[in-house]
């Protein structure tokens, strides 16, 4: 009788244990991260350039929405949110290795893109300059030259320059909304700026002294505006664009630059917590508008890796292996592609009912944003260093964590 039990109490023990066993990732050799990362870069981004650089992306990009009212700047949204996307890993330039062969080939096919897209008299001009959409993707497009500056705009033709400069200065009619809207404007003059010299220094700074003097929260959070949503916009727009913009006015000596230092360490810690919302899965919290955007919600995690700001509590392998388990999760399968290989709306599959009425295709090219990092040499630690749990995968496997710590500046 006793044996009797005994056997069935171990059993039972057996079947909890096995329930509570940790989640063991199937982890892969840094350079298989990498190459991951590189071809799920180009399925997402090739229908966009190379329909673009041959002239056919007005013909061949589908349109979904739940408003016909994007249409007209669908195409602008598609590239400028790709080109910003993989802008930094473009500014490594061509080398002898086969991704450094690779990368030559897509700054032509960039420079190709650009000059088709800003010529006039080319059918797939895509810069339309109508209130107020168009500034959007003109900022995002001018964040994507201030980071690939030396292998894009450098090589790009004179005229190409001329008519770009052109464009950025169109969007001077346009008077932004009160709230991140306003980082778009000096995004524009930051780049006009950086290229010609000269700027409209109330545009460049009047949206930077809001954030840094009255839309600041704490613990590294800015309103979104006079009011506070929750959301990912901070690390879609607001933290990336700050940074980005700081550094050109810091270059050039102007004032507001000195916020530079302290936003950054906000930045820190806005990386720390989109790592931590990361479950094991690959999964994160629903929250807020433009879930869309799938994977480019964490635009500033990999801007973060990028600027090499993550904090020192993390390993930056980290973030690699989270962000891959990401990629995985959303990119793995064709899930979230059209048979012709356009991503459709949805944050995984066809789910136009969580989008909003000014997303369309050509809006959810924002999730290039999360491939910042591809910008970091193979050599650079967030490559070479061995899996790494992150946050959320070592708190459930029951390992050591340390506890999350707010800041106060």
């Amino acid at each position: 009788m006793y044996n009797k039990i005994y056997v069935m109490s171990n059993s039972i023990l057996k079947r909890f244990r096995k329930k509570e066993e940790p989640v063991i990732e199937e982890t892969t050799t840094v350079i298989e991260d990498r190459e991951y990362w590189i071809s799920m870069m180009r399925k997402i981004t090739l229908p966009v350039l190379t329909n673009l650089a041959k002239g056919s992306l007005r013909k061949n990009m589908p349109y979904e929405s739940t408003s016909l009212e994007g249409q007209k700047f669908s195409y602008l949204e598609a590239f400028a949110r790709v080109f910003n996307g993989i802008s930094s890993w473009l500014e490594l330039g061509p080398d002898s290795s086969e991704e450094g062969i690779l990368r030559e080939k897509y700054i032509r096919l960039t420079l190709k893109a650009i000059s088709n897209a800003v010529n006039p008299n080319h059918n797939d001009y895509i810069f339309v300059v109508e209130p107020k959409q168009s500034l959007v993707d003109v900022a995002l497009f001018a964040q994507g030259l201030l980071r690939a500056k030396n292998e894009i705009w450098l090589n790009l033709q004179m005229d190409d320059q001329a008519r770009i400069i052109r464009e950025l200065k169109n969007t001077r009619v346009i008077a932004p909304y009160e709230n991140h809207w306003l980082l778009f404007t000096s995004m524009i003059e930051a780049a006009l700026l950086e290229f010609t010299g000269e700027c409209d220094k109330e545009r460049l700074s009047y949206g930077i002294s809001r954030f840094r003097d009255e839309f600041y929260i704490g613990d590294g959070i800015y309103s979104d505006g006079e009011d506070f949503t929750m959301g990912y916009f901070n690390s879609i727009v607001i933290h990336p664009m700050l940074n980005d913009i700081l550094k050109v006015m810091r270059k050039y000596g102007i004032a507001e630059g000195e916020f530079l230092d302290v936003q950054l360490m906000r930045s820190s810690r806005l990386a720390s917590e989109l790592e931590r919302v990361i479950s094991p899965e690959g999964t994160y919290p629903l929250l807020g508008s433009c879930l869309s955007y799938r994977c480019g919600i964490f635009h500033l995690l990999s801007q973060a890796a990028l600027l090499r700001i993550l904090p020192r509590n993390i390993n930056p392998a980290q973030v690699r292996c989270a962000l891959t388990k990401i990629l995985k999760k959303q990119f793995g399968d064709n899930t979230n592609f059209n048979s012709a290989g356009w991503l459709i709306v949805g944050l995984n599959g066809s789910q136009i009912d969580i989008s909003e009425s000014d997303i369309n295709t050509g809006s959810l090219y924002l999730c290039c944003s999360v491939f910042l990092a591809l910008g970091l040499q193979e050599s650079d630690p967030f490559w070479t260093s061995p899996f790494a749990e992150w946050s959320s995968l070592q708190a459930w496997n029951g390992n050591p964590i340390q506890k999350d710590q707010s800041i106060d500046f």
